[in-house]
């Protein structure tokens, strides 16, 4: 865990590294590449908060995300309605369906609940994607630009990474309240043995309802503020299962149930595909896809090596580093 790596010392760290980068960097490149890991990192975090701390673990958290992305397309480019506005709309539309879910699937575990979120995410590309009168159908929404920070209408990228920083550093915090907070041992207990859970009168299926909710509400409004950034939403893409694997990807790969686990994780998976991409995806025909080669193996090796993710590696590393021999004559007989 993250106390295991000195407290909050590391996070500090990282999100002042993150908060000085803007600063001094103006390549537009290196912004967006800042962007994202803080953008990717808040939605792993927001999966943790089901998958790690209850135990939620869910395949289909794209819905949530999808839901975010929708709200601003679609109340931005129909109804001219703040992106803030919008954000809020799709998190308490998140919150409804988290709750749906959550209340259906409360007596389904392991990979039976996964296949359940898969499902249920399936509907909504389904909806998303044939619903061409509202959504506009395969062809995706194009989110319009209005410049302004009501509208998040933001031409420097200096001014998105500091909005995604907080977001990251919201999210974080959360985290860290349930590693630390009461509530937080409850869903520790109910993720181990729920069972056991109950007998002790913890409110097992209660809580998992709750933190499936959260979770989606929070995956909402990063889906809200990626729409913004990107300026397109695409059902095949924010409904898709395959981000919803990069979430909990992100997750076990830093350090599932953990606070800065989905960062780093975000961090390593995101600098990996982007920089493997640039290097191998323009490679001529026979070897097209060759970095998502490299990138898949990369990532083997990672779970191979830290298959507790890399916070709880970095601990046991730090561990194990000898303690500092005393030096000097202090006690040594006269």
């Amino acid at each position: 865990m993250t106390r295991g790596l000195g407290g909050v010392g590391p996070a500090v760290a990282l999100f002042g590294f993150a908060a000085i980068v803007p600063l001094f960097v103006r390549d537009a490149f290196f912004l967006d590449g800042l962007i994202l890991i803080l953008l990717w990192g808040a939605a792993a975090s927001a999966w943790n908060v089901a998958g790690g701390y209850a135990g939620q673990i869910s395949l289909g958290h794209s819905m949530f995300f999808g839901l975010g992305a929708y709200s601003a397309a679609l109340l931005g480019t129909k109804w001219n309605v703040s992106p803030w506005i919008a954000l809020v709309v799709g998190a308490a539309l998140a919150t409804t369906v988290g709750f749906v879910i959550g209340f259906l699937s409360n007596r389904l575990r392991g990979p039976y609940f996964g296949l359940a979120t898969i499902a249920f995410s399936q509907v909504f590309l389904i909806a998303g994607s044939r619903w061409r009168g509202f959504t506009s159908g395969s062809e995706g929404i194009a989110v319009p630009f209005r410049p302004g920070f009501w509208t998040l209408g933001f031409v420097d990228k200096r001014a998105w990474a500091y909005l995604m920083l907080v977001l990251a550093i919201g999210l974080y915090l959360i985290q860290l309240y349930l590693e630390r907070s009461r509530r937080g041992y409850q869903l520790a207990a109910v993720r181990e043995d729920e069972d056991a859970a109950l007998s002790l009168g913890v409110p097992a299926r209660r809580l998992k309802v709750a933190a499936i909710a959260v979770s989606a509400a929070l995956a909402s409004i990063c889906g809200t503020l990626w729409a913004q950034y990107v300026g397109f939403v695409d059902p095949f893409y924010v409904f898709s299962v395959d981000l919803s694997v990069r979430f909990a990807l992100a997750a076990v790969t830093g350090g599932i149930g953990t606070a800065l686990g989905p960062f780093l994780g975000a961090a390593l998976i995101t600098v990996l595909e982007t920089s493997l991409r640039a290097r191998f995806g323009g490679i001529a025909a026979g070897l097209v896809g060759i970095y998502l080669i490299i990138y898949g193996v990369a990532l083997i090796l990672v779970m191979r090596f830290a298959p507790q993710g890399l916070v709880p590696w970095l601990a046991s590393l730090r561990r194990r580093r000898p303690a500092p021999r005393a030096t000097g004559t202090a006690g040594a007989a006269p």
